[in-house]
């Protein structure tokens, strides 16, 4: 199983009320339009709530009510791709972007789409044209997926590069900062590992999978007391982990 942390953008908006009564066929329209907003919003929470095939009835409402919505042609793709229905998820994410061509939400969920598939340099695309939108109000988050996307591609340098410009811009980016602490540990330049992880444990929640990092790192370090630390917290945490299994067996590799 992937190890790999996506971010999912999804941006919604209802359109602004007008300040003069509309003419019926514009105040229709308007109706569309907050409909299909509201019925994928709704589908959002759902596909959160993993109730999938509520989300699905609400997105094929949002689509009926407008079909030009990018917003809900975007989330459906996005469940397509959790249902493993690939061809459709693709289809759904061209429709988006034949509405909107440099919608950055769905230029970022695409371009994590491709990269899913293996299919780097196209994902790699579009991460790049999300980028260049100058409305895009969270530059970072394309910029760690292309990152992800470099890793799972084996290209370390430039998944680095990626998620050093992400930090240029939030420098306590959590999914930024935790991939940067696994290069370093990979490249064993451990202490920087170390800085790069506890500035993640400043700004994110712990896991197993983040403490088996911290442990690993000390570990390399010869830090016996903040390692012992860190096995605490996953034994008392985590104890079933695969990850606390492994601390068991004195598998740090």
């Amino acid at each position: 199983m992937s190890r790999s942390t996506w971010i999912v953008v999804l941006i919604l908006s209802l359109s602004a009320c007008q300040s003069s009564p509309p003419s019926n066929k514009a105040e229709s329209a308007e109706d569309r339009t907050k409909l299909a907003a509201i019925n994928t919003q709704l589908a959002i929470e759902y596909m959160r709530d993993g109730e999938n095939e509520l989300a699905l009835r609400k997105l094929e409402k949002a689509i009926e009510a407008e079909p030009k919505s990018v917003d809900a042609h975007n989330t459906m793709a996005l469940l397509h791709a959790r249902l493993g229905e690939n061809k459709e998820a693709e289809e759904s994410f061209k429709k988006a972007l034949s509405l909107d061509p440099v919608n950055w939400s769905a230029l970022n969920n695409y371009g994590q789409f491709l990269c899913q598939q293996q299919r780097f340099e196209e994902g790699q695309t579009q991460f790049t044209a999300a980028l260049k939108n100058p409305l895009n109000r969270a530059p970072e988050n394309a910029l760690a997926n292309a990152g992800t996307c470099a890793m799972q591609a084996k290209d370390s340098a430039t998944a680095e590069q990626r998620f050093r410009e992400a930090l240029q811009i939030n420098a306590q980016f959590a999914p930024a900062l935790l991939p940067l602490a696994r290069l370093s540990f990979e490249q064993a330049n451990f202490l920087q590992a170390r800085a790069y992880y506890q500035r993640y444990l400043a700004v994110a929640p712990q896991s197993a999978r983040t403490l088996w990092l911290g442990i690993r790192i000390e570990n390399a370090l010869d830090e016996r007391d903040l390692m012992s630390s860190y096995v605490m917290i996953l034994k008392n945490k985590f104890p079933d982990s695969p990850e606390y299994g492994w601390f068991q067996q004195g598998k740090f590799d």
